[in-house]
């Protein structure tokens, strides 16, 4: 194949591997306004997707990781949620609610059916009801061609499914299934035949299902207990002050849920409420004065930045907020982008690496969060070089030894302030951008040394922060690898238990526990729901039943880079 000679739009209908490499700008063109037609209508895709002008695509939900494809004659309604390499073949089907992991390989002609029609004998097959059970597939998926998977079934972590089976019963991890109805082969890592799955999978998947049901059911509930009607403000658990987070974790909390913005208002009066509270001179989101008002920011410092926890972290949680409802800041982060590639090595060097390094990591998923929500609505998102100079800190300055950055502290924290800063400083910059941690063997190793210690990781002691922090870094490395990938899901196992227990009847998840410090407690509230549903979904990713929580974050904790379109323009 010459890559001089342009192909025909038609060869990437049925061979979609190839359009990263061999497409011309005028098909790329034509392809990210397909897939913005589609945004328009609600859909998400993470960088280098394909969607075919000849697959019949017309989804009520539609969310695709990185790298995937729907290739020409693949028919494609319902509510359709992929991870990051999934392929949906030619003239493949899927319908219904369809919730794939990462991976997965659809075979031409096979059907994934996420629904059913009744076949009662009072009435014609036409007039019956319509039911959805859904489908889930787990990481690492071969279906094969024509097959059909029937309404209700979850099909387990690195299964197979031969050709021409007709899956009708759940499918354990790893099992190679062919048949109709489709029965085991063989394990696929032992070569025995054999149905079991992995010990506890079955028993975890279904726990995870349960919790993710009862929550859906309460969520509208946990959201509006912490709805003041008298000033119309969110508040992150009844009693509290009105905050700004608290308005961003209603909305990640009805995302993940409802699929909708939170009830309160509209989406569109959520987002020009949350656009209205932005410094046009900074770009910054200050924190609610006494009268629900922006507040006062402080003076800026001698290069422009201003110091400010609250509108630092508010660059997250509304930039996200926003992106969610469909919107954009009103203005750029100018704090963010008149810092010039000198400043902003300034402040990394003066930042409290050895003392305080969530501060540090704090400060620079800041910055790097601004750089790139700059990226969506200008042309220069930050100073020149800048963004060169931040990576390139940061790849100097790791630590071969613990791959991260800063160092332990004293025996009272030893590596909470190291990793917590590690996760901080990862998701903004390396995870936003797409880019893998260097040194991730040693990250992985101080990261399990540090979910060892029981100050933090014992019952009842652990809270959202630490958890989250242990829970991201794990899953991230092991995206890339396998090392040491039994441990990390160990430690998942036997997290996951403990956090769906403490889900609070119409209140939700607190940030930690009685007697636990730190955060805003553990009464239950918005902060605390928003953050465990994601280290659920994390924690339950690294297990492998994540397809059974029918959610996946798309907000500040999202697993995914950020839309590709702000990224390409960065680089």
């Amino acid at each position: 194949m010459s890559s001089e000679t342009p192909l025909d739009d038609s060869y990437f209908d049925y061979c979609p591997w190839d359009f990263e490499r061999h497409a011309t700008p005028e098909q790329r063109m034509t392809q990210a306004g397909r897939q913005q037609r589609l945004t328009d209508k609600g859909a998400d895709f993470g960088p280098q997707c394909f969607v075919s002008a000849a697959a019949g695509v017309f989804p009520d939900t539609l969310r695709m990781g990185a790298n995937c494809y729907i290739a020409g004659h693949a028919y494609v309604t319902g509510e359709l949620t992929t991870g990051s390499d999934c392929t949906v073949n030619p003239y493949a089907t899927v319908r219904g609610r369809v919730v794939l992991g990462n991976g997965v390989r659809i075979g031409a002609h096979s059907s994934l059916l996420g629904f059913n029609h009744g076949f009662a004998p009072d009435r014609p097959v036409h007039r019956q009801p319509m039911t959805s059970k859904g489908i889930t597939v787990g990481d690492d998926v071969w279906i094969g061609s024509n097959v059909v998977v029937l309404d209700g079934v979850t099909i387990g972590d690195h299964c197979v499914i031969g050709a021409g089976a007709v899956v009708t019963k759940d499918v354990p991890p790893w099992t190679v299934t062919a048949g109709n109805p489709a029965r085991p082969v063989r394990d696929r890592r032992t070569g025995r035949t054999t149905g079991a799955g992995a010990p506890g999978a079955s028993g975890l998947a279904d726990a995870v299902a349960r919790f993710a049901d009862q929550a859906r059911e309460q969520a509208a509930a946990v959201i509006d207990r912490c709805w003041n009607a008298e000033t119309g403000r969110y508040v992150d658990r009844p009693g509290a002050r009105a905050t700004v987070r608290a308005h961003c974790d209603a909305i990640e909390i009805a995302d993940l849920l409802l699929g909708s913005p939170p009830p309160q208002m509209s989406g569109t009066e959520h987002a020009e409420r949350l656009r209205s509270l932005q410094d046009p001179a900074t770009g910054l989101v200050p924190e609610y004065g006494p009268d629900g008002s922006p507040g006062a920011l402080p003076a800026p410092s001698a290069d422009g930045w201003v110091g400010d926890p609250a509108a630092e972290y508010h660059v997250l949680s509304v930039g996200y907020a926003l992106g969610l409802l469909g919107a954009r800041f009103a203005h750029p982060v100018h704090a963010a982008a008149r810092l010039t590639a000198a400043q902003l090595t300034a402040r990394l060097e003066a930042l409290p690496w050895r003392t305080r390094a969530w501060t540090a990591g704090a400060w620079v998923d800041c910055w790097a969060t601004a750089a790139y929500r700059n990226a969506e609505l200008t042309d220069a998102p930050a100073a020149p070089g800048a963004l060169e100079a931040l990576f390139g800190w940061l790849l100097t300055r790791t630590d071969p030894t613990t791959g991260l950055w800063g160092a332990a502290g004293p025996a009272d924290d030893a590596r909470l302030q190291l990793v917590n800063g590690g996760y901080r400083l990862i998701r903004g910059s390396f995870a936003q951008f797409g880019l893998q941690v260097p040194y991730s063997e040693r990250m992985v190793d101080t990261v399990l040394a540090h979910s060892r210690d029981p100050r933090w990781f014992s019952p009842g002691r652990e809270n959202a922060c630490n958890v989250l922090d242990v829970a991201h870094p794990l899953w991230l490395a092991g995206q890339h690898s396998d090392y040491r990938a039994a441990e990390a899901r160990s430690w998942a196992e036997q997290q996951l238990p403990r956090i769906l227990d403490r889900w609070q009847t119409g209140a939700g998840f607190g940030f930690g526990q009685a007697g636990e410090g730190g955060g805003p407690g553990h009464h239950p509230g918005l902060q605390g729901t928003e953050m465990w549903l994601a280290i659920i979904w994390l924690l339950a990713d690294i297990v492998g039943v994540a397809g059974r929580l029918g959610y996946r974050p798309r907000g500040v904790h999202r697993p995914e880079p950020g839309p590709w379109a702000a990224i390409a323009r960065l680089c």
